[in-house]
């Protein structure tokens, strides 16, 4: 089977070797991006902003919930339609989310407190922007070896370790010298992405003449059959994700669980999430199509598993199953919007994606806390809701491929 083609027009480094391409360029400045934002997660742990315990009442977790909504109040009508009309300033764009958490992380090192929310929602505004303007960059900058589930798979795995590794870092720092030294050392590494991102091959930007003179981008209306399809099925399991956090944190707890019980579920689900990149990044160029009805498969597995016989063992399936589902389902979304939406709406095709995922995630959580504490009845339902979405799926890529 041939390699997925992008949406764009081929540039001239799309057919040269990897280390010559522009695509490795991009695989380092996204690792210096999620390097950055895991310093930041770590420095600001400890404070209101992001602790969030597990013992709290359900009405503060579910308040939690709506906070993780503000940013995309933003994302969604301001960045997309933004980003879409600097196409050909891609580079500056990238930068300038880079160099704005360079100068919000400085200034955070140096405040406390309720100052805090307006800076740190500052980071998380930016943070989504670049994403969405880095998933628009990645059919442009592609190697044609790759297909977009690859080359979509081989950032996220270099995300991945990068955060990891910063995190470990961070938290060194934060031990040795406290959380206005990680913030700074992060400030460091925003700055450095800023610097990445400027020196991004000149074929990451759209020239403006695929638009007529005066003209403004539209907003994607009217996505082809196959990109709404795979919508709502990332959002089917990102819901699930959402889902599966709160009840089972919930649950253990109920259940006089302990936080070790509670890491263990964690620890899988992270695990489940690192191995569908994996998988992804290392498959024979595949459909998106089929990728994201077996990601809905896996979800269901899972979830089928720990309905059966509840317990921590079981649990942990569960959320090993729904990792591998959401990022096989992610890495399959981001590959049919690149393939799909043109060029000249992706960026607001991207970010209102974005915002639906993230509100399925609120979504699925708020019914998690919601929901009787029985393990066999919330994993008996999040079963049947996962069958139902994997067979509704297949149906609707097999009507749209007629």
């Amino acid at each position: 089977m041939t390699a997925i083609s992008g949406a764009a027009p081929a540039p001239s480094t799309r057919s040269l070797p990897w280390h010559r391409g522009g695509f490795v360029p991009l695989v380092r400045m996204h690792s210096v991006h999620t390097a950055g934002d895991a310093l930041v997660a770590v420095s600001l742990a400890g404070t209101l902003f992001f602790s969030v315990p597990v013992g709290e009442a359900r009405g503060k977790v579910a308040l939690y919930l709506l906070t993780s909504m503000a940013p995309f109040a933003i994302v969604a009508p301001v960045v997309g339609p933004l980003l879409d009309r600097v196409r050909s300033g891609r580079r500056a764009a990238l930068a300038t989310t880079f160099a704005t958490r360079a100068v919000v992380a400085w200034l955070m090192s140096g405040v406390d407190g309720f100052e805090l929310y307006p800076l740190a929602f500052a980071v998380l505004v930016t943070s989504k922007a670049y994403g969405v303007a880095r998933s628009a960059a990645v059919p442009r900058l592609r190697p044609a070896y790759l297909s977009l589930v690859a080359a979509n798979a081989r950032l996220s795995t270099s995300g991945v370790v990068a955060a990891a590794v910063a995190a470990g870092l961070g938290a060194g720092v934060v031990a040795v010298a406290g959380a206005t030294w990680s913030l700074r050392l992060a400030a460091l590494v925003f700055a450095l992405g800023a610097g990445l991102a400027l020196r991004l091959p000149g074929e990451v930007n759209s020239p403006d003449s695929e638009l007529p003179p005066g003209t403004e981008p539209a907003p994607p209306v009217g996505l082809g059959d196959h990109a709404r399809t795979a919508v709502l099925a990332a959002v089917s399991l990102r819901a699930l994700s959402g889902y599966l956090t709160m009840f089972l944190a919930f649950l253990l707890r109920a259940e006089g669980g302990s936080t070790g019980k509670l890491g263990v579920v964690v620890a899988a689900g992270a695990a489940g999430s690192m191995t569908g990149t994996l998988v992804g990044g290392a498959l024979r160029p595949v459909r998106p199509e089929t990728l994201i009805v077996t990601a809905l498969a896996i979800g269901a597995a899972g979830c089928g598993v720990a309905a059966q016989a509840f317990g921590v063992a079981t649990a942990a399936v569960a959320a090993l199953g729904s990792g591998a589902a959401g990022s096989l389902g992610k890495l399959s979304l981001d590959s049919v919007l690149q393939r799909d939406v043109p060029d000249a709406v992706r960026g607001q095709a991207f970010a209102r994606s974005e915002t639906s995922l993230q509100l399925s995630w609120v979504a699925g959580g708020a019914i998690g806390i919601v929901l009787p504490l029985r393990g066999s009845l919330g994993l008996g339902l999040a079963t049947a809701a996962m069958l139902a979405a994997t067979a509704s799926t297949a149906l609707a890529f097999r009507r749209s491929s007629r």
